[in-house]
């Protein structure tokens, strides 16, 4: 346990040591994920952007797939209801995700003043 937390830490280590590096030679990394800002607040803002697109995607597929439960449920009232839920379901977590971005744009612009955060 011992060998296998400083493996991870020198490797974070090595991470932090090499995008600072790259901050001071270049205004952009690029990564797998894309080209990102290496301040922190670039990282932030493409985990915050990836989180959201992937959100916003699983909700979609699990309306498509709600919707052919429906559709491929032929009259059966349980499937019908369970097409119905996942739909809701979908809807829902789609819900969620919109009022979290917008509390989080409400406290951090209008209340904390964070720098970055701009509408």
């Amino acid at each position: 346990m011992n060998k296998l937390f400083k493996s991870v830490t020198s490797f974070y280590f090595l991470v932090l040591f090499f995008l600072a590096g790259q901050a001071v030679f270049a205004q952009r990394v690029d990564t797998a994920i894309g080209s990102i800002d290496p301040t922190p607040q670039g990282i932030a803002e493409k985990i915050y952007a990836t989180g959201i697109g992937i959100g916003g995607g699983i909700a979609f597929l699990v309306m498509v797939g709600g919707g052919i439960k429906l559709l491929t449920s032929s009259g059966n009232p349980e499937g019908i209801k369970a097409g119905w839920e996942m739909i809701g379901s979908a809807i829902g977590g789609l819900l969620f995700i919109i009022f979290s971005v917008f509390l989080l744009e409400i406290i951090g612009v209008d209340v904390l003043r964070i720098p970055g955060f701009s509408r």
